[in-house]
């Protein structure tokens, strides 16, 4: 096996360490001897079943020997020294045999499940359906890894020996174990980075205005609870702060180190540091990466150092990093303003764009846990610090600037998982049309990148916002407030335009103010005018607005609630205040919002409870929905059931056959499409071919009327457009007519055409299915017909999509009234058309050469879905693996 065939890759070990899993090659034949040399001899027993010393080094001769094709084998460095070996040798032609041998320093840190993953990943990929594996009853620790990675599991026991058949399927539940694990070691990880002890900054120069000494300030202002050093060829002191030459010279080893020193000597810097001890970087130099050539090599190089040396690194070229916890109180940033401690998580991808969060969320009294500038994003990503907050008891919300996706697949499965639990909010630049890929198929020329970003997101439950100021305005909710039970949405002031403004607003947020109670409105007689919005008056005092908030609250008819108040010189600002802050305090289950309005200086929050104070009612109204939006998803998630994630590599084998004679891609025949469709479920179109108008008149006899005559010729994508279809076909004289309408029409008077019964009544909708060459498959249903481009009604999901995640994209679609029975209509079959959207996502994953999937028109019946057009483009496709967790930026 050679390096070439296996990528190397980066992985985290639960004890937070980094290891490197490569494919073997013959030149580690010594280090793999080494490895079985220095071990114990309970390790060989346990690989080997026999205390023979030479068991070792024949195992080596024969994976330098073996047949690439049979055997793979795989290893894993740390420091540059090899700590395991594994590898399966095929049995059959989809099972194999696997074996493992780790380091005795290295075992009960995860190895053995991360180089089983990664066997498993391969061995799909190669065919491989099932490992087997012969391991001594006694071997606890190795038995414990074949169970605990979640893969499906058979086990039979015979004279002390257990046999383990382990399916390599990347099920629902392996990818969880797997997740569960890599969230435990990411947050191991990036501990020296979140919360260190100690901390040095290189770069820190005598005098002010500098960003090394300015970060340096700002540490020592803030209030650091460590210890802080400085690191400066010179001086002893930078200050007040203790000065060294060198981070190997400090009298303690440095849990974290800045460095903010030239270009040319970063390398040098998180060297030292790294052989040091130190075990997380935050370089905040510029010049590397982002300038390509050079400083790209450069910045590779930096990677290689901090993988060598087991060190985690933010940047190059970012703003720095902050945990705002009482505990620790570390703003290692250059940035100006500090925000209150909180359970609100930030990264940004921009600097300026995260010193704009940091003071957007200072001037709000949102508070902060972390923040992290990830700049180049040359090692942590977005990915790593989203699976290191899911567990983090002290961040209750996370916010992303995001302007690229490493890894978008993975990024979908890490959020929809933190997601669940808390809420996620997301600004992604760089959507502009400019990026869009030119297709062919309505499914495909619809798919812009923004799209692409949007199905992500609500795949994985992320609030998608629009800006900054909306971003920190639905934290500012949803940081310290519950979450809205549904829609109905309160209003309540002593501004009665405000009152109507914030009921406008609601609509545009999707949410419902509803027509009070006539028992809710006598409760509040005397007191307040109108039904909802409740207008108290302008002269409203203290008394009125508890009356109205606790009746409001009380009464269940409200999901979460405003409170406008307007100060004049009848109403006193402190005296309101402090009356919405006793009678909320009895409330927390309801979500509400304020806004103040006429206050020299309002507060960021109110009262116990937090109560949010915005500028706008618009402002408050629009962070309401989103909040109410996402507590949808979280409840729909819980409902919607699961997706059976077994491979279907029977389509898969199908596929490499039609590509065999043509393996850059092509059109498929409608012969061709409906078998593939077929084995999937998915009820392609039926009808009869015919390549003269005689025959196409008895194929037509034999279908019976009234039919569809359409050019067959799998090239041809927008037909309708070119006049190739010719509908209401009712007599043999009007399909022959048809017929040489197509010939001539195409030039051709043998051309194939297909002849189809014609469904006469339903409702048109397009599905499809197009690969984003980033994102991966996207799939869409869609307003149907010749004029879906016209209606741009349409919606994009990002596989695996379960029947209730297409319902519920169905349901959103403008359409979706004739769908439901509109004037008397009766409504079809959405069962139907949800499963055909779910069946679609499932060929799209499983089959990924499938280019393009046009379902355009599919006729949606009171009793069924009819699919009367397919289009299948198939072309080279990679696999889109997500079986293999735990992989850290690639650094070459």
């Amino acid at each position: 096996m050679r390096l070439s065939d296996i990528p190397s890759v980066a992985v985290l070990l639960t004890d937070g360490g980094i290891a490197t899993v490569r494919g073997f090659d013959p030149a580690d034949a010594d280090a793999v001897r080494a490895l079985h040399r220095r071990a114990s001899d309970d390790s060989i027993y346990r690989r080997f079943f026999a205390l023979n010393r030479q068991s070792g080094d024949t195992y080596v001769q024969h994976l330098c020997a073996a047949d690439p094709a049979a055997t793979v084998a795989l290893v894993a460095e740390v420091g540059g020294e090899v700590v395991a070996v594994a590898g399966y040798e095929c049995l059959g032609p989809q099972d194999a045999e696997v074996a493992f041998f780790v380091d005795d320093r290295m075992q009960g840190k995860g190895m053995g499940t991360i180089l089983l993953e990664h066997l498993a990943a391969v061995g799909r990929r190669r065919g491989i359906r099932s490992f087997r594996a012969d391991v001594l009853a006694e071997n606890h620790a190795m038995i414990r890894v074949f169970r605990d990675a979640g893969f499906d599991l058979e086990q039979s026991t015979d004279y002390g020996m257990l046999t383990l058949t382990m399916s390599t399927s990347a099920t629902e539940r392996a990818v969880s174990a797997a997740d569960a694990r890599e969230r435990a070691a990411e947050a191991r990880s990036l501990r020296p980075l979140l919360n260190p002890a100690v901390v040095a900054v290189a770069g820190a120069g005598r005098r002010r205005g500098g960003v090394g000494r300015e970060v340096l300030e700002n540490i020592r202002a803030g209030g650091f609870t460590g210890r802080l050093y400085a690191i400066h060829p010179e001086a002893t002191d930078i200050g007040g702060v203790p000065a060294y030459a060198d981070v190997g010279q400090l009298p303690e080893p440095a849990d974290l180190v800045v460095v903010a020193v030239p270009a040319d000597r970063v390398l040098g810097v998180v060297d030292s540091a790294g052989a040091a001890g130190t075990r997380a970087a935050v370089v905040i130099t510029a010049g590397l990466g982002e300038r390509g050539g050079d400083g790209a090599t450069v910045q590779h190089k930096l990677v290689r150092i901090a993988r060598r040396h087991g060190m985690r690194l933010v940047g190059p070229n970012c703003l720095g990093v902050l945990n705002a916890d009482p505990d620790v109180r570390l703003d290692a940033t250059f940035a100006t303003l500090t925000p209150p401690a909180g359970g609100l998580a930030i990264a940004s991808q921009s600097g300026g764009v995260g010193i704009a969060l940091i003071d957007a969320a200072a001037g709000l009294g949102v508070g902060v846990a972390n923040f992290v500038s990830l700049g180049n994003k040359a090692d942590v990503s977005g990915n790593d610090l989203l699976a290191a907050w899911t567990d983090d008891s002290r961040v209750r919300a996370a916010a992303l600037y995001l302007e690229s996706f490493g890894n978008p697949r993975k990024f979908a499965r890490l959020a929809r998982r933190f997601a669940e639990r808390k809420p996620l909010l997301a600004v992604v630049g760089g959507r502009s049309a400019g990026g869009r890929r030119a297709g062919l198929s309505h499914t495909a020329a619809a798919a812009a990148p923004s799209v692409a970003v949007d199905a992500l997101c609500a795949r994985a439950g992320v609030i998608a916002v629009r800006d900054l100021d909306e971003m920190v305005d639905a934290a500012h909710l949803l940081v310290d407030q519950p979450l809205p039970a549904g829609r109905r949405f309160g209003i309540v002031g002593n501004a009665g335009g405000i009152g109507v403004l914030a009921a406008d607003a609601a609509q545009d947020a999707g949410l419902v103010v509803p027509e009070l109670s006539t028992e809710l409105r006598g409760r509040m007689d005397g007191v307040a005018t109108a039904s909802n919005p409740v207008d108290l008056g302008a002269a409203a005092s203290p008394e009125q607005y508890i009356a109205v908030v606790r009746a409001m609250l009380e009464s269940g008819e409200v999901d979460s609630l405003l409170v406008v108040f307007a100060a004049t010189r009848v109403a006193v600002g402190d005296e309101v205040l402090a009356a919405l802050a006793d009678v909320t305090a009895d409330f927390a289950g309801v979500p509400v919002a304020a806004v103040l309005l006429g206050l020299p200086n309002p507060p960021a929050s109110i009262g116990p409870t937090r109560v949010p104070v915005y500028r706008s009612a618009e402002d408050a109204t629009v962070a309401v929905g989103h909040a109410t939006r996402y507590a949808e998803w979280r409840l729909a998630v819980h409902e919607s059931g699961a997706v059976d994630a077994t491979p279907d590599e029977i389509s898969a084998s199908f596929v490499r056959t039609l590509l065999a004679d043509t393996p850059t891609g092509r059109w498929l025949a409608p012969s061709e499409s409906r078998r593939l469709l077929d084995r999937v479920g998915i009820s392609a179109p039926a009808g009869e071919l015919a390549q003269s108008a005689d025959e196409a008149a008895a194929r037509a006899d034999c279908v019976g009327y009234p039919v569809v005559v359409k050019a067959a010729d799998p090239s041809v994508v927008h037909r309708t457009d070119r006049g190739l279809v010719r509908v209401g076909l009712r007599t043999a004289d009007d399909v022959r007519e048809a017929y040489a309408h197509l010939a001539t029409a195409i030039g051709d008077d043998r051309t194939p055409v297909l002849v189809q019964r014609q469904v006469t009544d339903g409702v048109e909708i397009a599905v499809g299915a197009v690969r984003d060459p980033t994102f991966g498959p996207l799939v869409m249903v869609a307003a149907g017909g010749i004029a879906t481009e016209v209606w741009d009604d349409r919606a994009f999901l990002l596989p695996p999509v379960t029947v209730g995640e297409a319902d519920q994209a169905i349901r959103s679609l403008r359409v979706a009234p004739l769908l439901l029975g509109h004037r008397g209509s009766l409504p079809v079959n959405l069962a139907a058309l949800a499963q055909l959207v779910s069946d679609v996502s499932r060929l799209a994953t499983d089959v990924p050469e499938l280019a393009e999937l046009d379902l355009n028109p599919v006729i949606v019946t009171p009793d069924s879905v009819h699919c009367v057009d397919a289009k299948v483009r198939l072309a080279p496709g990679a696999v889109l693996d997500e079986g293999v967790p735990r992989r850290l930026a690639d650094p070459r």
